[in-house]
């Protein structure tokens, strides 16, 4: 820990010299992790990524900028009178990238995607929201296939009312909760009932020049209920009654966390193994002060939040705890590791999201452990020497890096003569529990049941590791896929299954016995990555599907 301690006592040294990102390398690189560029350019800047159980990853940008710069196949072209910039666009806006070989081919999409929001339903279809101009109302479906020439779908003016720069949330019976918007104060669902339901807080956390209630943070709890965080303020909603159960104090330091101020949010891992209920706790991190949207339009970049705020929100009398984290930070996106660690990646350190409204890139990762004591939480990684600021995104894939990519401070596609160009590119951080040192504690499993139940029933795990530390270290996480913009990982959940024993089977090989997810409630119907971690080094995750 006092490597950690003096990297961040560094890291602010460095942070004192304004307007000057940190890109040094570090000396030890297998213990702050390491970066590898994957592509140079994959033709459009990675603004959405959504990871799928064929370990596809589907990215997407804005379609109304002018020409990507990768082409459709087969002399495609869009054919848009709606569309703002290029009516007729030969060139692709979204992506299929594999994570298992690192080819990416190019998908046809109609309308605009901009600012949209997602989630997986349970069949693995990825079910597509929303967006602007003549894409704020639609929903779209991408559904893999074995000839590897599937496809976007789309359903124009599915949605009941327009919805640009929503979140959306799985629920407990595979339906899509869609919350909020621009100037829409009110959630819908999927399947569509054509109906709309009011909700009062997105108006009353409406800024009347910024919003900053963009983006809500939603979060599925182990009760049903629908935990939703917008400006400064929270409220328990049950969506089934459409009512609001209780609402929790207002953020201490009242600094607005969403869209333009942009923070990010996480429902920390729920441990089946302790307590009932399970702990639900809430990680709110960055974000920017009252106002700053306003002054970066005038050039003026406030110092961004260093502040988190955690809660349990099934707690008899919540409150926030609130830390702080190494430096200030605004539009980083924020992830659960296979540990249960969170990762916190991309962003600035001053300004707010928006067109050229941030400066002083922040390159280096934070690691979150949030079963530590509050002065041992955060560790700084080694900086990545591409900057990733406005319209940047990070996902986790099943190998445990992270995929990075996106950055586009520019109205259009730019890439020079601006303080910070487009960015095509596309990397992956290789967290520390990734390095050759960890080679003979990595578990690896060898077999596992692939559809899981809820209850008592129990399924078993069969994995290998070179040198077995004990039945204690060993845990079993299943962990879904976030949909991923905007710096907020939608639907992400972990959950930390029951073992009731771990056996013996040869020299390095064991057998678990592990309990399903109790209810959907807490994991809901889906696919999920399962990973054995071994004395807090994780396997590689494997696909399993719940329900």
């Amino acid at each position: 820990m006092k490597s950690c301690l003096i990297q961040i006592l560094l890291l602010s040294l460095l942070h004192l010299t304004r307007h000057s990102p940190v890109m040094s390398q570090t000396s030890n690189p297998d213990s702050q992790g390491e970066w590898h560029q994957l592509h140079s350019s994959i033709g459009i800047t990675a603004m959405h990524m959504q990871l799928l159980h064929d370990n596809k990853v589907v990215i997407f940008d804005r379609t109304d900028f002018g020409r990507s710069n990768i082409s459709l196949p087969h002399h495609r072209c869009r054919n848009d009178t709606n569309d703002r910039a290029l009516i007729i666009d030969c060139t692709a806006h979204s992506i299929l990238y594999d994570v298992t070989d690192s080819s990416f081919r190019p998908l046809m999409i109609q309308t605009d995607i901009w600012c949209s929001s997602g989630s997986v339903i349970p069949n693995g279809t990825f079910i597509q929201t929303g967006g602007f101009n003549d894409g704020d109302r639609v929903m779209r479906m991408y559904t893999s296939c074995s000839n590897d020439d599937c496809d976007w779908t789309e359903f124009p003016n599915y949605l009941t009312q327009r919805r640009w720069y929503a979140s959306n949330q799985i629920l407990p019976d595979g339906r899509i909760i869609i919350v909020g918007g621009r100037r829409v104060f009110t959630y819908e669902f999927y399947p569509s009932v054509s109906t709309t339901f009011w909700l009062n807080l997105l108006r009353d956390t409406r800024d009347r020049y910024s919003e900053n209630n963009l983006y809500p943070f939603l979060h599925l709890l182990p009760d049903g209920n629908l935990f939703i965080f917008a400006n400064t303020r929270s409220i328990l909603l049950d969506y089934t009654r459409n009512v609001v159960i209780r609402e929790f104090p207002e953020i201490p330091d009242r600094v607005p966390r969403n869209y333009p101020s942009t923070g990010s949010s996480a429902l920390l891992p729920l441990d089946e193994n302790i307590g009932s209920p399970i702990k639900a706790e809430i990680l709110i991190c960055g974000g920017a002060p009252n106002g700053s949207f306003l002054q970066a339009a005038r050039g003026n970049y406030q110092l961004a939040a260093s502040s988190c705020g955690r809660i349990v929100v099934n707690d008899q009398n919540p409150s926030w705890e609130m830390e702080t984290m190494p430096t200030a930070r605004v539009m980083s996106d924020m992830l659960i590791l296979p540990t249960g660690d969170i990762i916190i990646i991309n962003g600035a350190q001053s300004g707010t999201a928006g067109y050229n409204n941030a400066f002083d890139p922040i390159t280096s990762p934070f690691i979150y452990r949030p079963n530590q004591s509050q002065d041992r939480r955060f560790c700084v990684m080694s900086p990545s020497r591409t900057p990733r600021m406005y319209h940047s995104s990070a996902i986790l894939i099943p190998d445990g890096r992270i995929l990075v990519g996106g950055s586009n401070p520019q109205f259009n596609y730019q890439f020079v003569d601006v303080p910070f160009p487009t960015d095509l590119s596309l990397e992956a951080f290789s967290p520390s529990y990734l390095s050759d040192e960890n080679t003979k504690i990595r578990p690896t499993i060898l077999s596992l049941v692939t559809i899981l139940q809820y209850g008592n029933s129990p399924f078993k795990v069969r994995f290998q590791v070179a040198e077995f530390a004990s039945a204690n270290q060993v845990s079993v996480r299943i962990l879904a896929p976030s949909f991923s913009t905007h710096s907020y990982a939608m639907n992400q959940r972990m959950v930390v299954l029951r073992i009731i024993s771990v056996e013996f089977d040869s020299s390095d090989t064991f057998a678990l016995s592990v309990i399903g997810p109790s209810t959907a409630e807490i994991a809901p119907p889906g696919y999920y990555l399962l990973f054995v971690v071994h004395a807090c080094i994780p396997s590689t995750g494997q696909w399993v599907k719940i329900g």
